[in-house]
């Protein structure tokens, strides 16, 4: 999307867990985790990734992104797929959109990314900062 700002990725993070699963030192069942509510948003808004699931490498893993600001009043917290986050970004200021990838069958899931959308900052590279006297 052409408003995605502040992106936080989250690969070492994910990359170090796994080398920890990899090693014995965490167990499976301590990283496949992910809870029934969010295999439910992965079901109905997740899309599908060309990753394969790096726990039981038996499926492509989906991306949920989850969506999360005080001007989304009763809808944040939820999960929304690519469509509604372009719509979203064109009515409301700004909200911040998280995106975890989850398999459906060993339940692994780990936050990938987070950043911000919303129309502050779709003004083409000037900044919505104002001085003392606006």
């Amino acid at each position: 999307m052409r408003t995605q700002r502040q992106v936080v990725d989250y690969a070492l993070q994910r990359r170090a867990l796994l080398a920890d699963v990899y090693a014995g030192r965490v167990g499976v069942m301590e990283v496949c985790d992910a809870s029934p509510y969010l295999l439910r948003a992965a079901k109905f808004h997740g899309e599908p990734s060309a990753v394969t699931c790096p726990v039981c490498r038996k499926e492509p893993l989906t991306l949920v992104s989850w969506v999360y600001g005080d001007e989304l009043k009763h809808a944040s917290g939820s999960a929304r797929g690519s469509e509604e986050l372009a719509k979203m970004a064109t009515l409301f200021q700004e909200f911040s959109v998280y995106v975890v990838e989850v398999c459906r069958t060993c339940s692994w899931n780990h936050l990938v990314q987070s950043y911000v959308l919303g129309k502050r900052g779709a003004r083409g590279g000037r900044s919505t900062r104002r001085t003392a006297a606006e």
